[in-house]
């Protein structure tokens, strides 16, 4: 059974879609971009981003019960993969080993002229 996961904890969707899914054994989770739910900003840098956009996946994964170690694949979309070392950086502060599968894209635009958005699939072991 398909469930949808809210939380008021991640900005909410910006268009016809949710934050996540949860199908029992696996959570899709949508992608992040680094706007702060309390106060619908985003930050200027690209570190600050990145661990927002983590952030918020923490957020919705935690609503549906889940942790970052169940991640088991992530996708990060940037605006500028010259910010590819950064970003790296910030995102193996949220990951512990084993890491999850990964992959990591040039993008023409992200919503909101974010600089980053990362978006997963969690696993309930």
């Amino acid at each position: 059974m398909m469930k949808v996961v809210s939380t008021a904890s991640a900005p909410a969707a910006i268009g016809p879609y949710s934050q996540a899914l949860d199908l029992g054994s696996m959570v899709f989770v949508s992608g992040q971009i680094p706007v702060d739910p309390a106060t619908g900003l985003m930050a200027d840098t690209i570190e600050a981003q990145a661990r927002q956009s983590l952030a918020n996946l923490k957020a919705i994964l935690a609503e549906a019960g889940l942790t970052m170690k169940d991640v088991v694949k992530t996708v990060v979309f940037l605006a500028d993969l010259n910010d590819f070392a950064a970003v790296n950086e910030v995102y193996a502060q949220a990951f512990e080993a084993p890491y999850p599968a990964r992959s990591c894209v040039q993008v023409a635009g992200i919503p909101k002229g974010a600089r980053v958005e990362i978006e997963c699939i969690a696993v309930r072991q």
